[in-house]
């Protein structure tokens, strides 16, 4: 039999694109769907039957019966919000426990980590990253420091590590003058997180994924936030602390790089970015006000106002060729119905000089556009292709010439079935 491929679904530019909705739409065609990375300060939201759910760790795919679900071992769990999260689920009616495996790998968010995040994100007074203060960052430091607790931990010996841990970490919030907190009644919730979490199947994902493919099925993995927001190639230090571009896939799953099949890269049809950090494209009047009631561009997960743009082209150029990317996903489309005209960053420009390649560091630097024909058309109705204004189909025409890329599907508004597969 031919061995599986894993297929990959990344957010290519800041996230917050809308990777939840359209892993739900393709997990039908997969056998098992993973996360590689990040935790719980990614919110995918899916819409559907009219029901909203916002799932921050428990892969896309949890909602079809029959399919394997796995965190992988690049991603951060809290037990606490993993449980809130698992239960809301089952009260819905989906058998989480029977769908979803865990690997012994991925590493806990413990209450101090929480903690730290906030107090190192004060000692940076004007500097702050905008982080979500989940112990996101603190959580792969321990991790690289070789000082982390993982899930199989809980299997065995725990309250010894947990202990050592937390101790450590006291120690640094004290250093830090850091203090006047009680964590007693999280704590609490942390460790009956903890034993919710035992109930699960925690497993050595990357040999069962493995094995998996050997038997030839079909892997997607579900990326969280975006490209720019990556450890490595990201508009650092503004970044989160894990590996979003598509080679997190082999080393967050497992799996090796001969596995990987479709890139599949979802971006909206302008810009957004959380937090703080360099924004080229940021609209920050009535145009960006406009744009951000529209898209209804709120955090999923902490409510936080999102910064608006029109599309960078620079920065979706760079993401497709860092990640291989094979096919393009366009979201929220319908959101620029209204605008007579809607502009495409085709280049920055800094002190008389303009490049079209992603610069070391994109502080400072001003978008240049181009000028590209609004639909003035509602979009959220259409079903096909051919149901699209002309002028609309300009519009994908002229990204895809631009980002030398096929744009294989349009989604038009949030529930499943307002997408179009061109």
């Amino acid at each position: 039999m031919d061995k599986g491929k894993v297929d990959a679904l990344l957010g290519i530019v800041f996230g917050d694109e809308g990777k939840g909705k359209i892993v739900d739409y393709f997990t039908p065609r997969y056998d098992i769907v993973a996360r590689f990375a990040g935790g719980p300060n990614a919110g995918h939201t899916i819409i559907f039957g009219g029901k909203k759910f916002v799932l921050r760790s428990i892969p896309s795919g949890v909602f079809d019966k029959g399919k394997l679900n796995i965190i992988g071992n690049g991603c951060v769990i809290a037990p606490d919000l993993f449980m809130q999260e698992a239960r809301e689920l089952e009260q819905a009616g989906y058998d989480v426990r029977e769908r979803l495996h865990i690997s012994k790998r991925a590493h806990l968010i413990l209450p101090t980590h929480r903690l730290l995040d906030k107090a190192y994100e004060a000692a940076k007074g004007k500097n702050k990253v905008g982080t979500t203060g989940k112990g996101i960052g603190p959580t792969y430091s321990d991790k690289a420091s070789r000082t982390g607790l993982r899930v199989g931990d809980m299997l065995e010996g725990f309250t010894l590590k947990y202990d050592t841990l937390k101790a450590r970490h006291l120690q640094i919030l004290s250093d830090l003058r850091y203090t006047g907190f009680d964590i007693r009644e999280e704590e609490r919730e942390w460790m009956r997180g903890v034993e919710y979490m035992r109930g699960f199947s925690l497993t050595d994902t990357e040999t069962e994924l493995n094995a998996c493919l050997s038997e030839g099925k079909s892997v997607l993995a579900e990326g969280a936030q975006g490209t720019m927001l990556d450890i490595d190639h990201g508009t650092y230090p503004f970044v989160s602390s894990s590996s979003t571009v598509c080679g997190g896939v082999c080393t967050g799953l497992g799996v090796p790089p001969r596995s990987i099949g479709e890139v599949f890269g979802i971006f909206k049809a302008y810009s957004t970015r959380v937090g703080s950090g360099p924004f080229p494209v940021e609209l920050t009047d009535e145009t960006g006000d406009k744009i951000r009631s529209l898209g209804n561009e709120y955090g999923a997960v902490t409510g936080r106002n999102r910064r608006c743009g029109w599309i960078d082209l620079v920065a979706l150029r760079y993401a497709i060729m860092l990640n291989g990317v094979t096919q393009l996903v366009m979201m929220k489309s319908d959101v620029l119905d209204g605008f007579p005209t809607v502009r495409a960053c085709v280049a920055y420009e800094k002190d008389g000089r303009q490049v079209t390649d992603m610069p070391f560091d994109t502080e400072g630097w001003k978008p240049v556009y181009e000028d590209i024909p609004g639909w003035l058309s509602p979009l959220s109705s259409c079903r096909s292709e051919q149901e699209l204004p002309q002028a609309f189909r300009s519009y994908v025409s002229y990204l895809e010439q631009q980002l030398q890329t096929p744009i294989t599907l349009l989604s038009v508004g949030p529930d499943r079935e307002q997408t179009i597969v061109r």
